[in-house]
């Protein structure tokens, strides 16, 4: 088994960004690096948050048309929440394009232990299973953050950082959901998946907050 760790700003495409496309240039190649990995895997899941919980197939459709940008992912109706359809494109982009896949949404106030519990589904295949973890890190970073700073807001970013550097999987799984909800971290949940992985090593690719947000990119072989 074999994961990637990436957020989900709809700013990452480049068609929603426009001319400010550049601005993520190192988070958007950091993010490719980090999904091509997964190139070799027999089968991938893509896991985010969503408003409901759900799984869907590979052809399940995403949109950024809410965002500006006259653009969709998959075929049929768009069913896919943002954090799921921003994974379909990162996969459209990267070498692991052509590896069947499953998108699953989980909600942002799932307890630690359902999210475990699909880890658990995930990681115990008979499969080569490439997961696929789309999460945003805390909106409190600055002045300039969609919510107003939070004093909590770096060092949570900071302990989310170091364990995802670490494949630190006990630290993932006693993120406070409470906490996370306070610094609207929409990543808790999805780090609480990958942390029922066992025997991976990590490495952080990046760890930034341009807009207020912390956004992490992580590969985990």
């Amino acid at each position: 088994m074999s994961a990637a760790v990436c957020p989900h700003p709809p700013l990452l495409v480049p068609e929603v960004a426009s001319g400010a496309a550049s601005d993520l240039d190192d988070l958007r190649a950091f993010c490719l690096t980090a999904v091509n990995a997964l190139a070799s895997t027999d089968r991938l899941v893509v896991v985010g948050t969503g408003p409901a919980a759900g799984r869907y197939d590979a052809d399940a459709a995403g949109t950024f048309t809410p965002y500006g940008a006259s653009l969709d992912v998959g075929s049929g109706a768009p069913v896919l929440p943002l954090s799921l359809t921003v994974g379909a494109w990162l996969l459209n982009q990267s070498k692991a394009a052509a590896v069947p896949r499953t998108y699953v949404a989980i909600t942002p106030d799932a307890v630690p232990a359902d999210c475990l519990a699909l880890g658990r589904e995930v990681a115990e295949s008979n499969d080569q299973v490439g997961l696929l973890v789309m999460g945003d890190g805390s909106a409190r970073r600055s002045e300039h953050s969609p919510v107003h700073l939070h004093p909590r807001a770096e060092l949570f970013d900071s302990t989310v950082a170091a364990a995802l550097h670490l494949a630190d999987t006990t630290t993932l799984a006693a993120l406070d959901p409470t906490l996370a909800a306070e610094l609207h971290a929409a990543g808790r949940a999805p780090w609480q998946v990958l942390a029922a992985t066992t025997g991976l090593t990590g490495e952080l690719l990046y760890h930034a907050a341009p807009y207020g947000v912390g956004y992490f990119v992580a590969s985990w072989t």
